[in-house]
């Protein structure tokens, strides 16, 4: 029997085969969960319709986190399906890559909105519909960050920001969600080569840089992203919440 064995997941964020969102949505799958993947938009579907089809999925849903209404309408759709929600996995985020390059300063007041909006305030959002569906089931919602939240790194700029508050967010909400049983924390992830770091400037060199001095010596996978959400979702973490829990082969203890 898996350690999710009848629970129901919703994966915000798969883009592709090397999406943290994927590895997660995997990890659940093998353990017993019932997944649903929620997807960006057309350009999008025609890459996650095959991985959604490989692990059996069959709630394939398309999702704009910028709309209250399109969310809302998501988490009708999984209360239709399955009454109820164990599991919400975020792993979105978004910024203009002009403002992933060079200086800070160069950030917009647009940008910036634009930001804030899609990599943090969406948790918020989508826990608000989740929760009702998560009463009495000792729910778990997950959120990916990065350590750019609490330290500078190059080109990371408005994202660095961004990932700050959703930090923040994933400790207000699991004091939110508390009460019903409901656990909320966030993943702290080391570079990896997805779709999403494509676009940072400079992203090649902070992954040797990180590989060169982590403890490990190493850079993680996208599968150890995966694995830790495994046990951030399941009875073993049963006492987390509120925690920002870092995969990163030890890099953010150093400090030198």
């Amino acid at each position: 029997m898996g350690l999710l064995e009848g629970k129901k997941a919703v994966i915000f964020g798969v883009a592709n085969d090397k999406s943290i969102a994927w590895a997660t949505a995997e990890a659940f799958h093998r353990e017993g969960a019932e997944v649903a993947l929620a997807y960006a938009g057309e350009a999008v579907a025609k890459r996650v319709m095959p991985l959604a089809e490989s692990i059996g999925c069959e709630l394939v849903l398309p999702c704009d986190v910028r709309s209250d209404e399109e969310i809302a309408r998501l988490f009708a759709d999984v209360r239709e399906a399955w009454g109820g929600l164990d599991i919400l996995v975020h792993s979105v985020a978004f910024a203009n890559k002009e403002e992933l390059k060079g200086s800070f300063l160069n950030t917009t007041r647009e940008g910036f909105a634009t930001a804030l909006d899609i990599s943090a305030y969406s948790l918020i959002a989508m826990a608000r519909e989740a929760a009702p569906l998560m009463q009495g089931r000792d729910g778990s919602v997950i959120a990916m960050t990065y350590y750019g939240a609490q330290k500078v790194f190059p080109n990371y700029n408005v994202m660095g920001i961004a990932k700050a508050a959703l930090e923040a967010s994933v400790r207000y909400l699991a004091e939110a969600l508390g009460p019903e049983g409901t656990r909320v924390n966030a993943i702290s992830a080391g570079p990896l080569r997805t779709l999403a770091s494509a676009g940072i400037g400079g992203f090649g060199q902070i992954a040797g840089h990180v590989a060169e001095k982590a403890p490990l010596r190493r850079n993680i996978s996208q599968e150890e992203v995966g694995n830790a959400a495994l046990y951030l979702a399941s009875p073993l973490a049963s006492g987390v919440t509120g925690e920002i829990h870092f995969v990163d082969c030890g890099y953010n203890i150093i400090g030198l």
